[in-house]
């Protein structure tokens, strides 16, 4: 099959031909149609974000495909059937705290190391194989429609923070960096779920503009000045009473006060999530106060990716309505202008935009 191969961190990708993928027990193999780049892939593959990748690799996380070929532990899935393939791959061998990689971009420890020796191989090729139980039907679309679908893979991390939080229908949410973009993917995920009025806080005008264009009353932005306590108070006028949740899902780029001024909005016995990069990068902790964390009986959740079954769940809002990808804004590559969709996707990489190859 044709590929896309990561040799050597600060390199660019090398397309050749790799050897076809080859089915085992428990595993599946789809033919890719398209697959997202993210906005970042350029900063892991230069090294600077320290991803940790076993080279070389084929990278690229998820994918949108149809099935090739199924194991013999398959019972619902039939080849043809068009998929999402959900790049969280976790061990089988302890489902309490079982270890994690994400298929085609990092691994989280000695034993996610493990997993991404044997599913290493990600996206960017004509085939991938993945576990039986990371294949998620989708129903009928059309080969067009699968650039599209490609946006579950970013809805499907804030959702996976909201399902930590267990966020209510009815309850006021506040998103620290919604003007990004797994930032404003939550936005239209809160609203999805019910939620009764979303603060989306950003520095950027025009993006949050955009969000109230986009999804009307229920968003409340909020112009950020860089003073800790301002904007604090800002935030909490702006949701006209107790916020129930905050989903904090900034860059490593951002300072700590920047994200303490959001999660600090939150109601006694509210819930907080974190999902976002700050401090991977070095510098100060984020330093929340004891006595405001016990007094008030605050939830901090640290949510990495998401739950098993949310990516079937999420499907099921799409279908129902209730979440539109159609807001996404894509552009398509082929395999062979792999390096130019990664340079489009750094340069590209606002809300609701999405670079998608195509193999």
């Amino acid at each position: 099959m044709k590929a896309a191969v990561l040799k050597s961190l600060g390199s660019p990708l090398v397309v050749e031909t790799a050897p076809d993928p080859v089915l085992g027990t428990g595993e599946v193999i789809v033919d890719v149609v398209a697959t997202r780049v993210l906005s970042y892939m350029n900063e892991v593959f230069s090294g600077e974000r320290n991803y940790a990748l076993d080279l070389p690799i084929i990278p690229g996380p998820g994918a949108i495909g149809r099935v090739r070929a199924i194991g013999p532990d398959a019972t619902k899935l039939s080849v043809g059937d068009w998929v999402f393939c959900d790049p969280t791959v976790r061990s089988r061998d302890d489902v309490v705290a079982p270890d994690i990689a994400l298929q085609g971009l990092t691994a989280a420890g000695p034993g996610g190391m493990k997993l991404q020796r044997h599913f290493r191989h990600g996206s960017y090729a004509e085939q991938m194989r993945v576990p039986t139980e990371n294949v998620k039907k989708l129903g009928q679309i059309t080969p067009e429609e699968a650039s599209q679908w490609c946006a579950l893979g970013t809805a499907l991390v804030p959702y996976g923070g909201f399902l930590a939080a267990k966020l209510q229908p009815g309850e006021t949410v506040l998103v620290s960096g919604a003007t990004g973009n797994f930032g404003s993917a939550a936005v239209s995920v809160a609203l999805a779920m019910g939620a009764a009025c979303v603060v989306t806080p950003g520095r950027n005008e025009a993006v949050i503009a955009d969000l109230v264009r986009r999804f009307g009353a229920r968003v409340k932005p909020v112009k950020l000045s860089g003073n800790e306590d301002d904007d604090r108070e800002a935030m909490k006028r702006a949701a006209g009473g107790p916020i129930d949740c905050v989903l904090d899902i900034m860059p490593p780029s951002v300072s700590t006060h920047v994200v303490r001024a959001a999660v600090m909005t939150v109601r006694a016995y509210g819930r907080v999530v974190l999902m976002g990069g700050v401090g991977m990068a070095g510098g100060a902790g984020l330093e929340l106060p004891y006595p405001w964390l016990m007094r008030n009986c605050i939830s901090i959740h640290g949510v990495w990716m998401y739950p098993p079954d949310a990516a079937g769940r999420l499907i099921s809002m799409v279908r129902a309505g209730l979440l539109r990808l159609d807001e996404y804004q894509t552009t398509n590559f082929d395999l062979d202008h792999v390096n130019e969709a990664v340079a489009h996707a750094a340069a590209n990489g606002g809300p609701f935009k999405m670079t998608v190859i195509r193999p």
